[in-house]
């Protein structure tokens, strides 16, 4: 028993540094995470700053019911969807692609140029990028000069939605890319040699032995992404959209901000982001059992 109990403490002593380095972190998550959670009872409260949490009318479904009542509603879900839903679907489309075109390259100084070009979007504030495609997408802008139009992409709302979709795209499908990569890497070279001496072509090796090497990876990154459907992008929406395209343009992250923060509706905006959070989490869970069942490996 001795040797047992002298083991275990040596055992605790030795780990003793590593839970050290993860305080600071658990520290913030309790702080930024958890605390801010038992805000969530102004959704079921007319919540008034003077009056405080306990003292505030609670109005229970209230709030959730008047949301499906006027027209911003389902606007704002919709927008959230499809612009969620583009920038999931396409963005994936892209960076596989772009990662099979890649590992094409044989020149590796080339190579390597190509991979730091299209990844250094992806590491550029939107606050910084928002003011380039403004002056590349404004009436007078150089998209506008070049093709000899006058079409306001920032104002009109059957356009501003694929402007968000295809800018987002630009920006991350660089580093999205690097996942597939590493799945490239994994598919046995041996495969590809057997398919050339069949008489199988590029097109041919691309869909009958790359495809299929990296099926678990893209299905594993699909059901990651389902779990993140109702994050349109706040920062790229909030630095972009004006009030000529909150028709399509609106998501939840930034009514609720508009509305919430600056209209202090607070009680209505936390209902809508608490709703949000409980979609979140059902799709994730789903997202954990689509992975597990197609790929045999969990999420979380």
């Amino acid at each position: 028993m001795k040797i047992k109990k002298s083991a275990g403490k040596k055992y605790i002593a030795s780990e003793v540094f590593y839970h050290g380095m993860m305080l600071p972190g658990m520290i913030f998550v309790v702080l930024f995470n958890i605390i801010p959670m038992f805000g969530i009872i102004m959704a079921f409260q007319d919540y008034k700053p003077a009056k405080g949490y306990f003292r505030s009318d609670f109005v229970g479904l209230k709030h959730y019911k008047y949301l499906f009542q006027i027209p911003d509603g389902i606007e704002i879900f919709q927008n959230t969807l499809v612009l969620a839903v583009g920038k999931i679907v396409f963005g994936t489309l892209m960076a596989i692609i772009f990662s099979i075109l890649l590992n094409e390259i044989r020149v590796k100084w080339l190579k390597k140029s190509v991979q730091t070009i299209v990844y250094l979007p992806h590491f550029l504030s939107w606050v910084v990028l928002a003011s380039a495609i403004k002056s590349l997408f404004n009436l007078d802008g150089f998209v506008n000069a070049f093709l000899g139009t006058s079409i306001n992409f920032l104002g009109n709302s059957s356009l501003f939605q694929p402007l968000l979709i295809g800018s987002d795209i630009w920006k991350e499908f660089g580093y999205n890319s690097v996942v597939y990569l590493a799945a490239l890497t994994a598919i046995d070279p041996g495969l590809h040699e057997a398919a050339k001496i069949d008489g199988a072509n590029w097109w041919k090796r691309v869909f009958h032995v790359t495809l299929p090497g990296m099926r678990s990876v893209i299905i594993l990154m699909a059901a990651m992404g389902l779990g993140n459907i109702l994050n349109a992008g706040f920062d790229q929406v909030y630095n972009l959209y004006t009030a000529p395209v909150y028709e399509t343009g609106d998501i939840i992250d930034t009514y609720v901000y508009r509305v919430g923060l600056n209209g202090m509706q607070y009680s209505f905006g936390t209902a809508i982001g608490l709703m949000k959070s409980a979609i979140a989490f059902v799709l994730m869970m789903t997202a954990n059992g689509l992975a597990k069942k197609f790929t045999d490996s969990k999420i979380f």
